[in-house]
């Protein structure tokens, strides 16, 4: 008996060691998205083209229509920003390559040959190529109305652009076209050797046209080459998260009105652009704010406003004429009242230093008056608009646009309002009643445009 258990215990041993261990499954590592990447290194690497309607770095610091749209898509993943600067488009799709860029933006059209290349996320902006010349051909003949008459003509379109695709293109349809595809120029660049009459022509799209139009007025539209384009971001091929992610986010953002207040900002003085007025601006730059500019620098560090804003009030005022007067009586750089001057301690109106030092004063008096919730870039727009027409209208405007469901915090809403003070329909239940309306809107909107070319312009004035 005991040996036949041995025997069986001997062959459940031998049959137990030669039975190979069982071996653990290797577990499956699931692999992250880009998205989810992007958020545990907290940062959104970006390409973004080094222009005035993508991305510079203002007096202020970071800024740009592109730039700031990025901006929030960053806050909204939790992510800081991390900024690649590219210079030209070639440049920028160039940098697209790299692995480790999330997003290349550089105010690219999706047009068929680049949507055969690159992965294109939602269309945030839409535009139209341009034919832009120089406007001193308006006086003769050469000026271009259509295709055709681009014929003979010295054109020049940056490399890798949607417009030297335009260009290709008619060219196979039998255009004479006499263009120079340049590599080592942007479109601004382009844009200015317009202005100096380097070149006859080049294209751009309408956005860059429209922001570029106050620093080179000597440029002109003469029509409209393609049909309307979608810009739009590139992004890595194949993450899908990231576009999902970055299509809803966008709807939220369109939905809640910050769409239109980011584009009102970069965009909303074009409506008064004034080429008079702007060529003239251009020349007292030269002849009349050297004499003043210590006194807008001055008072500008002494109340934290940028000196650049407070020189464009005081153009928008009295062009830098510190005997300026109108009918009504008010007089100086900044243009006061004599009540308000009195109110300020401003003792000559006529003194330059004491006028903008008063003016300013002014300013801040009306800035502590705007509500808190008005906010940011709005809360001095607001308060210029009352500088203009005075506190109880804005007041009156912002009770109106909570009536109209709008929102009374918000400088593109007011924009809308602040013309009906003028009309009987609205202003005659209002506390304050009639308004010029229209006038404040100018008013803000031509001071922000004096203002960036001050900033673009910076670093060629005459310091004090």
């Amino acid at each position: 008996m005991l040996l036949i258990f041995s025997l069986a215990f001997l062959s459940f041993a031998i049959g137990w060691v030669s039975h190979p261990a069982p071996v653990p499954k290797p577990k499956i590592q699931k692999k992250v998205s880009l998205l989810e990447k992007i958020k545990r290194r907290g940062m959104l690497n970006v390409v973004l083209l080094n222009a005035p309607s993508t991305y510079i770095i203002g007096a202020d610091g970071p800024q740009g229509f592109e730039y700031d749209l990025l901006k929030s898509y960053a806050k909204h993943l939790g992510v800081e920003l991390n900024v690649t600067a590219a210079h030209t488009v070639q440049e920028a799709l160039a940098l697209s390559k790299r692995s480790d860029i999330d997003i290349t933006s550089a105010s690219l059209a999706k047009t068929a040959q680049r949507k055969a290349k690159y992965n294109f996320g939602p269309s945030y902006f839409e535009v139209q190529e341009q034919v832009i010349c120089n406007r001193d051909m308006l006086k003769g003949d050469k000026f271009p109305r259509d295709v055709e008459d681009l014929e003979g003509l010295n054109i020049m379109v940056g490399a890798d652009t949607s417009y030297a695709e335009t260009i290709t293109s008619l060219k196979k349809d039998g255009f004479d076209i006499n263009a120079v595809i340049n590599s080592d120029n942007s479109t601004e660049e382009l844009l200015e050797m317009v202005a100096k009459h380097q070149i006859d022509c080049t294209i751009a799209d309408s956005n860059i046209y429209s922001i570029n139009l106050r620093y080179f007025p000597n440029i002109a539209l003469a029509f409209s080459i393609s049909a309307r384009e979608q810009l739009a971001w590139i992004l890595p091929k194949n993450r899908p998260k990231l576009a999902m992610d970055m299509y809803a986010w966008l709807n939220d953002y369109n939905q809640k009105g910050k769409m239109t207040q980011l584009k009102d900002r970069y965009y909303g003085y074009i409506l008064f652009f004034d080429y008079y007025n702007a060529k003239m601006f251009y020349k007292r730059i030269k002849s009349r704010l050297p004499k003043y500019k210590k006194y807008f620098v001055t008072a500008g560090k002494k109340y934290a406003i940028p000196w650049t804003l407070l020189a464009a009030v005081s153009y928008q005022e009295s062009h830098w004429n510190p005997r300026a007067k109108s009918f009504t009586g008010v007089r100086g750089l900044m243009m006061l009242t004599k009540k308000t001057a009195k109110m300020l301690g401003v003792k000559h109106r006529l003194d330059p230093k004491e006028s903008v030092n008063g003016g300013t004063r002014h300013l801040m008096q009306m800035i502590k008056h705007i509500p808190p919730e008005v906010e940011n870039e709005s809360k001095l727009k607001f308060a210029l608009a009352a500088y203009n027409i005075g506190f109880g209208h804005i007041q009156d405007a912002r009770k109106l646009a909570q009536k109209l469901g709008l929102n009374p915090n918000v400088w593109s809403d007011m924009k809308i309002v602040l013309p009906l003070l003028s009309h009987k329909k609205y202003y005659r239940n209002l506390k304050y009643g009639y308004a010029r309306g229209e006038e404040p809107v100018k008013y803000v909107e031509s001071i922000y445009n004096y203002k960036d070319i001050l900033e673009k312009l910076n670093e060629k004035l005459v310091t004090p």
